[in-house]
């Protein structure tokens, strides 16, 4: 017991002081942090409940995603019968048909049916979920013609990967803000909750990731009758895309070819800028090396003809193309403002939705609330710690002393890793910061009982102290690893508020098995190797 290592006591020490350092920045005000060095200015994040913020909870529209599967499916239907080797490789098709949710499609040569089947099934695949299933069923009607069917299970894989990439993208985009610790998180099969803290805008905010951000561009179909198009008669082929809000120079719509020339998944950057001519705000756009080449073949093809740029379904401008447009870079205007201009670009930059999401709850937490909460929460903090300190002042004397200074710096070290890891504190995370502080002597209170326990014996005071903390330690151990196990299982299978709650809980056993078990054994080590002491009153 009284051997204790120089190292070790500098160690300890040294751990001690680095956490109440780091823990120092989360009682500063944001500004007075700013100025520190950049290694002292990590400290605790407040929760959406504690800060305030914006609350949002979004909604898939299924029937988009489905909608887009088939349009997705469709193009690759058409791009398998063209043949790789050439156009003596291609499979001629009739008109391909996505009436009533399903791909249906004559081919012209019956002996080209088999070859025809091979390369879509080469297109589909097994799903995860249902081993032996596929995502879409192949089969043959009337000799010549091929139906493809979406399969429940391909669906539902489907629904599930489009959920996981959105919560992704609309991660990127409120990141994208330079917000603190949002909370973005899936529930349910097709819903995911958004929460901002410090932001008090969710107007901003429901714009900036409600929107889905599909950009396209498609070339106007020359051969449309406006006549005909009014009435909703437009050729095969092609489809009419509305103008967005106050584009169009007096046009409602466009007549635009189905078949996308280019599309936003082959962007690498988007910002925004201004029209050297006009001054006004726009966000200009770049194409990696394949949409590069593609956009420069299109519109060298395409001279004199127009063209159109669709974002989320409607037309922004349909401009001529003068000339081939090279270099990969274009500029997408409209009646932008900065902010808006901005939006989109991040919005673009992340990339686009692929399913289209919809509000369904939204609210605003004041920091008001969130300054009482923190208030309250100190309250019952403070009340908590001093009746702690109290109690084992009384009870163990001048080992409650040292139980006392222990719990003060596992209040310190707490703090300093949850800024170190930029963890958030929320309402429920504080309840779990008491409930460590009233568990935290836990240990003390085994210690210092084991160690009267052995004085009863007879014991001598060296061997007593010995004793308590080598017997004690291993139920200490035991019953912190039990906490630890509960902790990790609400983390894992928790979420949000639990979450938080967990996080603290487990920082917290760790620290206080530190400062209760290793930090107080250094006091008491130091106290006895100094004084000597023939008796403990314990």
């Amino acid at each position: 017991m009284l051997d204790f290592p120089r190292w070790k006591t500098i160690g300890i020490s040294i751990i001690l002081l680095l956490g109440i350092l780091f823990s120092i920045p989360s009682f500063l005000p944001e500004k007075t942090v700013n100025n520190l060095p950049s290694f002292l200015q990590a400290k605790v994040n407040l929760g959406l409940d504690l800060a305030g913020g914006s609350h949002l909870l979004l909604e898939a529209d299924i029937a988009d995603l489905r909608k887009t599967q088939l349009a997705n499916m469709e193009k690759t239907v058409r791009t398998a019968m063209r043949g790789e080797s050439g156009p003596d490789d291609d499979i001629a098709i009739g008109e391909l048909s996505t009436a009533g949710g399903k791909i249906s499609f004559l081919v012209r040569d019956l002996a080209k049916l088999d070859a025809a089947r091979e390369r879509l099934f080469s297109e589909t695949r097994g799903t995860q979920q249902q081993m032996g299933q596929r995502d879409w069923n192949i089969t043959v009607i009337d000799s010549t013609r091929i139906v493809m069917t979406p399969t429940g299970a391909g669906q539902a894989e489907a629904v599930k990967n489009a959920m996981d990439t959105a919560r992704d993208i609309i991660d990127k985009r409120v990141n994208a803000l330079g917000t603190r610790e949002p909370t973005i998180i899936r529930e349910g099969d097709d819903r995911v909750v958004v929460q901002v803290p410090g932001l008090q805008d969710p107007a901003a905010l429901k714009e900036l990731i409600g929107k889905t951000a599909r950009l396209e561009f498609r070339m106007v179909d020359t051969n449309a009758d406006p006549n005909e198009a009014a009435a909703g008669r437009v050729p095969v082929g092609s489809e009419i895309v509305p103008y967005a809000v106050g584009e169009g120079n007096g046009a409602a719509f466009e007549v635009l070819r189905r078949q996308v020339m280019i599309s936003g998944e082959q962007l690498i950057n988007a910002q925004q800028s201004y029209d050297p001519q006009s001054n006004q705000p726009v966000v200009s756009i770049r194409f990696d090396s394949g949409g590069s080449a593609t956009f420069a073949k299109v519109t060298a093809q395409n001279v004199g003809k127009r063209f159109a740029m669709v974002l989320d379904g409607k037309v922004l401008s349909a401009p001529s193309i003068n000339e081939p447009i090279l270099g990969g870079s274009a500029q997408i205007s409209g009646s932008f403002s900065v902010a808006s201009a901005n939006a989109l670009a991040i919005s673009l930059r992340s990339g686009a939705l692929p399913v289209k999401m919809t509000v369904v709850e939204e609210r605003t937490v004041t920091p008001e609330l969130g300054a009482d909460s923190i208030r309250k929460g100190a309250i019952a903090g403070i009340i908590a710690t001093v009746s702690v300190l109290v109690l084992m002042l009384v009870v163990y004397g001048r080992f409650g002393v040292y139980a006392c200074v222990a719990l003060i710096f596992n209040v310190f070290l707490i703090i300093a890793v949850m800024a170190a890891f930029n963890a958030t504190l929320t309402l429920p995370g504080i309840a779990g910061f008491v409930l460590t502080i009233g568990a935290a002597v836990d240990a003390n209170v085994l210690i210092n009982e084991r160690i009267r326990e052995e004085l009863k014996r007879g014991r001598r005071p060296f061997q007593a102290v010995e004793l308590g903390y080598t017997e004690a330690s291993r139920a200490i151990f035991d019953a912190n690893v039990t906490n630890v196990i509960a902790a990790s299982l609400m983390f894992w299978f928790g979420s949000g508020p639990i979450k938080g709650f967990a996080v603290v809980l487990t920082i917290g056993i760790v620290t206080s098995v530190f400062t209760a078990v290793t930090v107080t054994r250094m006091f008491v080590a130091h106290w006895l190797r100094t004084k000597r002491p023939t008796a403990i009153n314990i």
